[in-house]
């Protein structure tokens, strides 16, 4: 007689990280998602067992890109944001969590790089200008942090 074992179902966590990726003159690397055709953002993801959001900042900077954040201007910007979890993004977390804890990294880079993408995350990314991306990016914490980008350089979005 086969037996089976139930499926246990693994939620995310809602606790992640948003790492804005830019060059000292303000250019900024946004990506297009694989699961929503223009919705652009930053590189995000939510912490692992045991990951600190430092360390889940690193991990996600290189699945999503392939950079190594260790190499560059990497800054834990000590801020996070609370926010409503899209309705359509809800099944991957715990029955009855509606609400989300983002924290902000920044990593700055000497120049745009090309990144490798991870296929099953973001289909296309480009590097533009810190108020275009601000224009693009579909989330509200994402603006906030490229607000945050320009308000470090005296500038206001």
């Amino acid at each position: 007689m086969l037996t089976t074992q139930p499926l246990i179902k693994t939620y995310k966590t809602p606790i992640s990280v948003l790492i804005l990726i830019h060059t000292a003159d303000l250019q900024v690397l946004i990506m297009e998602r694989a699961d929503k055709a223009d919705f652009w953002q930053s590189v995000t993801g939510s912490l692992e067992a045991n990951e600190t959001p430092y360390q889940t900042a690193i991990r996600e900077v290189l699945e999503e890109t392939g950079l190594d954040a260790t190499q560059y201007d990497f800054r834990d910007w000590k801020v996070s944001n609370v926010y409503e979890i899209y309705a359509h993004w809800r099944y991957r977390y715990a029955p009855g969590v509606v609400q989300n804890t983002e924290y902000l990294f920044g990593l700055c880079l000497p120049t745009p790089q090309a990144v490798k993408l991870a296929p099953d995350e973001h289909v296309r990314y480009e590097w533009v200008d810190w108020r275009e991306a601000a224009k693009r990016v579909f989330s509200w914490t994402n603006v906030d942090a490229l607000k945050r980008l320009g308000e470090q350089r005296g500038l206001i979005l």
